[in-house]
């Protein structure tokens, strides 16, 4: 019997020739990724306990994002101590004020096909996307990662989603994934992968390919994991990679379920409050009225997410009664989109851009909201408390949706505004 893409790449973590799900193996790790928020001042005291010497610099990235910019002086201290760390264990990767980490270690070329690569942030998984097998671990399991470059998984069993069929003007990933999630369930696969295959995916750019992957976890996935193919073997060259591995499911590899949708016959998906699978149709929330839309974080802030903002903003006004508020993913897209003229586009439209950080997507700083406030975001989490106080109310949506719902100042269907 064949293997999965997930199931050959954790083989050759742990040198088998195969391995099957169910299995616990021993894997030798690619990458070891840590943010401000939940790495060094956290693992830093268990980790010299045990004898502070780190299995190989080259293979450990530290990225501040959480805490950045500081709105108080404990996330200061954070950063700080994020920063002192990386230096004095001379880390070559250590990058701030740079963006989500999860798009800063694509950007700089860390995730490439057949990697193992964990990090202490459930969306590591996104880098699945470039056909990596990434997942997040918690603080304490880094501590022996750091140590020894080995960790033990389970070997998941994998879920096979076909999204087939050409994808109609006005539809994004964002609402291939929000269909998806809301069929399976914010639980439905738990400890599994998500693997997702068709025509409609190999059509979609990178950009597009990494919002699957960011949010298979929002459906308790492991990992969310495409096949690479020339549209990732040409990003790579773009940052100097060459040769790079191209792995592929086996025809006769096992999956325990398998869903299949035509994405023609697909209409932009709204996530409703508070449950990131409480999916409907926007025409059935259309209207409902919101104080803020957030553009960005680092499911939706790419460049391509940006343009799309522009084209239904260009020559309009957002909405007298809300905020819109833009995240670029990272330093890299602002200066991009900066170049394009997106900003002034945006700007001039009556939006507020922020510079790339996790900020108000993890409830942190640069626009939270308050009690009994309605936000419209491209982000990827909706529960109580998120985005600010817990009486407050997150849809979730593509950015095109959060733009046509800045026009209006309530929810809105994107294609009337889509050429």
């Amino acid at each position: 019997m064949g293997m999965t893409i997930a199931e050959k790449t954790l083989a050759r973590a742990a040198g088998k020739k195969e391995v099957r799900p169910g299995e616990i193996v021993w894997v030798n790790v690619d990458i070891a990724m840590m943010h401000d928020l939940l790495g060094p001042r956290l693992i830093d005291k268990g980790f010299r306990k045990l004898g502070g010497k780190l299995f190989d610099r080259e293979k450990v990235v530290v990225v501040s994002d959480h805490c950045t910019p500081p709105a108080t002086v404990y996330q200061a201290d954070i950063l700080k101590y994020t920063r002192d760390w990386a230096k004095e264990f001379e880390l070559p990767y250590y990058y701030e004020f740079e963006g989500p980490c999860h798009q800063v270690i694509v950007e700089h070329g860390h995730v490439r096909p057949g990697r193992l690569i964990l990090g202490t942030d459930s969306h590591t998984c996104m880098a699945g996307g470039l056909g990596a097998f990434a997942t997040g671990i918690g603080s304490t399991e880094m501590i022996g990662v750091l140590l020894t470059g080995e960790t033990w998984l389970k070997v998941p069993e994998t879920i096979k989603v076909n999204w087939e069929g050409t994808i109609p003007s006005g539809i994004y990933s964002k609402d291939i994934i929000l269909k998806t999630i809301g069929d399976i369930g914010h639980a439905g696969a738990t400890y599994q992968v998500l693997e997702f295959a068709g025509s409609a995916i190999r059509g979609m750019s990178l950009d597009e390919r990494l919002v699957l992957s960011n949010m298979a976890v929002e459906a308790g996935a492991k990992t969310g994991i495409i096949e690479p193919d020339d549209v990732i073997e040409g990003f790579l060259k773009t940052k100097g990679i060459e040769n790079t591995e191209r792995i592929n499911s086996d025809h006769d590899a096992r999956y325990l379920r398998e869903f299949a949708y035509n994405a023609s016959e697909l209409e932009p998906q709204v996530a409703c409050p508070h449950e990131i699978d409480n999916v409907h149709p926007v025409s059935a929330v259309e209207g409902t009225y919101v104080d803020q839309v957030y553009l960005g974080s680092c499911t939706n802030g790419r460049i391509s997410d940006l343009r799309v903002a522009a084209e239904i903003l260009k020559g309009r006004k957002i909405s007298k009664n809300i905020r819109c508020l833009v995240v670029p993913a990272s330093q890299a897209i602002w200066m991009q989109a900066n170049k394009e003229g997106i900003l002034d586009v945006l700007t001039e439209a009556g939006c507020i851009v922020n510079m790339p950080s996790c900020g108000a997507c993890g409830g942190f700083t640069s626009g939270v909201i308050g009690a009994g406030e309605v936000v419209m975001s491209s982000s990827n989490r909706n529960f109580k408390g998120r985005m600010g106080s817990p009486l407050g109310e997150i849809y979730i949506g593509s950015p095109a949706t959060v733009a046509a719902t800045a026009i209006e100042g309530k929810i809105a269907d994107p294609r009337k505004y889509i050429q």
